[in-house]
Order: structure tokens, then sequence, then C-alpha cells
């Protein structure tokens, strides 16, 4: 994350993540401190403020619409999903972001 974040986010930024047990950990905070990370406040259980479920829910559509039979098909079901959903959605997503918050 961090390199990546170095190189092509220049300015100032902060990290957002949910709250996920593993993300909340003592050591996930002590790591995220020391490494100089300022991670966003963010509500627990807000699906609603994170556009990606959206997306996510998508790719469930997807994948139950298809029934793949074992886990390669699953894994073709999934990237195809991802791959195909359009730019146009995404950006409707961000876009309504001010409504959601």
């Amino acid at each position: 994350m961090m390199p990546f974040a170095e190189e092509d986010i220049p300015l100032k930024w902060i990290f957002q993540q949910d709250n996920d047990p593993k993300h909340t950990s003592r050591v996930a905070k002590e790591w995220l401190r020391v490494n100089g990370i300022e991670v966003m406040d963010w509500p627990a259980q807000s699906p609603d403020l994170n556009p990606i479920e959206n997306l996510w829910e998508d790719v469930k559509k997807a994948v139950w619409n298809d029934k793949p039979k074992n886990n390669n098909e699953l894994w073709t079901v999934v990237q195809q999903a991802w791959q195909n959903i359009p730019l146009k959605r995404c950006q409707s997503l961000l876009d309504s972001m001010k409504r959601r918050c």
C-alpha cells in the first residue's frame, strides 16, 4: 500500500477502511500509527457509504446467475463479472455519494 500511495498520490491522503475486526485490531492500529498512516473515522455497518458494496452485489448476482460448478469456474465468473462492470455504473455510484452522506 505505502509504495503505491507515495508514488501515485503525491498529495496528503487519508486511508479509509471498514470496521472489520482485522482492521481495528490493536496490531493493525499500531502498524498504521507507526507507519504514519492517517485513517478516516468510519461508522460501523455503513454499506450505504461504501459504493464498493454495490459492485460486490453485482458480482454476487453474476455468480448466482451463472452457478459455477467448481472453484475454477467461480474464479472465472468473478473475474468476468468484475471486468464487465460498466464505467458508467462506477461513475453513477461515485456521483451518488453526495446523497448518501
